[in-house]
Parts: structure tokens; C-alpha cells; sequence
């Protein structure tokens, strides 16, 4: 199915990047997802429900959020009012580029988002969300521990494992939306996904939703889901809701649905399955529980719409470096606060390595910069230097390797 890098301004003059998802017939309509706090358009859950939706013949706009993912500008300058300006900024690129969207689709905030920014969206005839809080204040909760210094200021958080800066702003943004009053103005159907068991928002906030909005309005309870839809089948079975339920309010012909064919293959845990997804260099990339896109630069034929084999490769290897330094870092309790690994890729001549066995031909060459960044003593800087060298991939690209292929029959 055809993809579309998708580039406008937001109402600051910053780069926002999306992706638009196309079926491969005549899209019967639009569609917007926004995805949760502090994730990216690339998050397993937004890749899988955008690529099932276009199965149903949904055109889906998928983008970052001002300061995440590949957009321009700073998270920290940004609020819950940035994302609505977003929102109304990729409605409007869809307008004047290919065709008004119909459909709203909100993951956790970005659910909150979708809700609060509909009735700006004049087009919009149906809105769903998954797994949202029913006002953005909700996110506050988050802050808690860390909310006396951001009123002062600002104060770093860790969110999902990653630190975002958070300032006063923000919070006083989020007032602003404490009620659910538009929730009753949306002027468009309403669908409410959520989980049972999610321990991110708690069903009480569908509740809250679904009780400020008037009909027409669903519910459908994901059972057993988590919050960020990690489970192929999950995503997969949102998709699928949302589209049948979405035909009788964006003017889908739902007879013609065809059945969806997944999104992924099934992978065996740490194993690694790579599809065609065009007829060029586009390939689909997937593992048990993730999902990637390899491609080539246009300049050699390609889309540009993921790393190239050697870019995946020094991925593999700067990540895993990366990730043996943090191991040790911990377990020996030193205050190294961050790790920038930056690596390339050449070709030598072997006359001109002095270090290398072949002495004939070409020799590939990685060059890895290890940056550690912290109070550390150059006795402490070069253990570390030193403990790079234990990453597992690393010493996978110095053994000698052995690749078996298979050719495999099926009818």
C-alpha cells in the first residue's frame, strides 16, 4: 500500500512530519490519528491501526507532534494547546492536498486532543479514542513527584523511560482544559475504545467521556489490552472496529469491506521476518512485538522512508554498545548521566590497514565515537571505553560468521 512522507508547518512556522497511508484503490475517506504523550507516529500501535485501517479503503494521516519524533521544534516549549494547533494544522494539509479528513482517531492524550480539537475541524463527521483520559489535566498525575520544581520553572521527567523537560507552562496550559464541556459540543459520532485492565488511564475516564458526550455514541470495552496496544491483535481489532462502526458516519459503503489481512506476519520471539512492501527498495521489517520500515535513499531509486541495510547495521551495533556501557554503568553504580554513540560505515584497501589480516582487496571499516557524558575520572571513562567492546554484536561482526540460507516451497 502506497506511503506518502508528509511535510507542513504548524501555526509557529516548524517542520511537522507525517506519514500518509494510502490503500491501493480510491480512499472512500481521511482519516487523522494522533498518537499518545510523548510517544511518535511510529509507535507499533499507530503503524499497525493506520496500515489496517487503509485495508478498509481509510486514507490515515499519521504525524509527531511538535517536539518528537522527526518535527521540528523544542517539547519543552510545547503544551496541550501546540498539540491542538497540530491537529488543526495537518486537518488543513489534508484539505489542501488530497481531500478534507472525515474521521478523528486519538490514542491516550491524543484521544483528549482529538476530542478537544473536532469542533475546529469543520469536515469531521466521526471521532474515536483509545484509551484516553477524558481532559487533558489528567496528565498531570504524571508531574506529581516533580510538580513544586516545575512551578518554579521547569524540572527534567522521566516518561517512558526517557527524560522530557517540563515546564510551568504546561501546567497551566492543561488548566485550561480541566472540564469535559466540549465533549457535549463535539457535533460528530463518538467511539470509545478502552481497556479493563489499563494501568496507564483508568477506564473511569471512558466513562467521564462517554457520559459528556451526546449521541450518536459507543463503547467498546478492549479486554485484556494494555494501554499502548503492544499486541498485534489488539491493534489489528481497533482498526477493524473503527472502520465498520465509522461506515455509517463518513459515507463508507461497509458491504465492501474486505476482510483485513493483518498488518504483520506472526514472528517467533527473537526471530526477525522482512516483507516487500513495494516493488523497489521499500521492505517491511518485523519482530515478535515491533515494526520497522528498511528503504534507500531516493537518490538510488528508493523512498527514503527507512534506514538503509548498512544504516540498520550500525543501528545494531551502536545500540548494543550503548546498551552494555548503561549495564555496567549501573551495576557498578557510576553517575554516568548519558551516552552518544555516533558510527559510519567505508571501505579500505587492505594495504592500507595495518592492523587487518587480508592483505589483498577491500576491508570494511565501522568507526564508532563513543561519547560518555557525567563526572567521571579518565580511569572511569576508559573502563567504560573499554566495556563497549563486550557488546554482544560487536563480538558477533568480529567472529567469523557463517550465514545458512533455505529456499522455501509454498503453494
Amino acid at each position: 500500500m502506497p506511503k506518502i512522507k508528509a511535510e507542513f508547518d504548524n501555526d509557529q512556522g516548524e517542520k511537522i512530519s507525517g506519514l500518509l497511508e494510502l490503500p491501493d484503490q480510491t480512499p472512500r475517506a481521511y482519516a487523522l490519528f494522533a498518537h499518545c504523550f510523548t510517544c511518535s507516529k511510529d509507535i507499533a500501535a499507530a503503524s499497525r491501526i493506520t496500515r489496517a485501517l487503509t485495508a478498509h479503503g481509510i486514507a490515515t494521516l499519521r504525524f509527531d507532534f511538535t517536539g518528537l519524533g522527526n518535527s521540528d521544534g523544542d517539547f519543552a516549549n510545547t503544551n496541550f494547546s501546540s498539540n491542538l494547533a497540530d491537529l488543526i494544522a495537518a486537518a488543513q494539509f489534508l484539505y489542501d492536498d488530497y481531500e478534507p479528513p472525515a474521521l478523528l482517531i486519538g490514542h491516550s492524550l491524543g484521544g483528549a486532543a482529538v476530542l478537544a480539537a473536532a469542533h475546529e475541524i469543520e469536515s469531521i463527521k466521526a471521532v474515536a479514542t483509545i484509551g484516553a483520559p477524558a481532559s487533558a489535566k489528567h496528565v498531570e498525575h504524571l508531574f506529581a513527584a516533580s510538580r513544586a520544581e516545575i512551578e518554579t520553572g521547569e524540572a527534567a521527567v522521566e516518561l517512558g523511560g526517557r527524560s522530557f523537560t517540563i515546564r510551568r507552562q504546561f501546567l497551566e496550559d492543561i488548566d485550561r482544559y480541566a472540564s469535559t464541556e466540549h465533549i457535549a459540543k463535539l457535533g460528530a459520532a463518538l467511539l470509545v475504545l478502552h481497556s479493563p485492565q489499563d494501568n496507564t488511564v483508568n477506564i473511569s475516564e471512558a466513562a467521564k467521556i462517554y457520559e459528556a458526550a451526546r449521541h450518536p455514541k459507543s463503547f467498546i470495552s478492549l479486554d485484556q489490552a494494555d494501554h499502548l496496544l503492544s499486541k498485534r491483535q489488539d491493534s489489528e481489532y481497533v482498526a477493524g472496529v473503527i472502520a465498520s462502526w465509522a461506515a455509517r458516519y463518513v459515507g463508507l459503503d461497509e458491504s465492501t469491506f474486505e476482510a483485513s489481512p493483518g498488518t504483520a506476519p506472526a514472528v517467533a520471539s527473537g526471530s526477525v521476518v522482512i516483507t516487500e512492501r513495494d516493488k523497489k527498495f521499500l521492505r517491511g521489517i518485523y519482530t515478535e512485538n515491533h515494526q520497522l520500515l528498511g528503504d534507500e535513499p531516493k537518490s538510488v531509486g528508493g523512498g527514503d522512508l527507512g534506514p538503509n541495510p548498512y544504516e540498520f547495521l550500525l543501528a545494531a551495533l551502536g545500540t548494543c554498545t550503548s546498551m552494555t556501557i548503561r549495564m555496567y554503568a549501573n551495576r557498578k553504580e557510576i553517575a554516568l548521566d548519558d551516552i552518544k554513540i555516533s558510527l559510519s560505515h567505508s571501505r579500505i584497501h587492505a594495504e592500507d590497514c595495518e592492523a587487518c589480516e587480508s592483505e589483498s582487496g577491500q576491508v570494511d571499516v565501522i568507526s564508532r565515537e563513543i561519547e560518555l557524558i557525567g563526572d567521571l575520572d579518565d580511569t572511569t571513562r576508559q573502563r567504560l571505553f573499554q566495556i563497549a567492546d563486550r557488546c554482544p554484536v560487536h563480538k558477533t561482526l568480529e567472529n567469523e560468521i557463517k550465514i545458512e540460507s533455505a529456499l522455501i516451497y509454498k503453494e
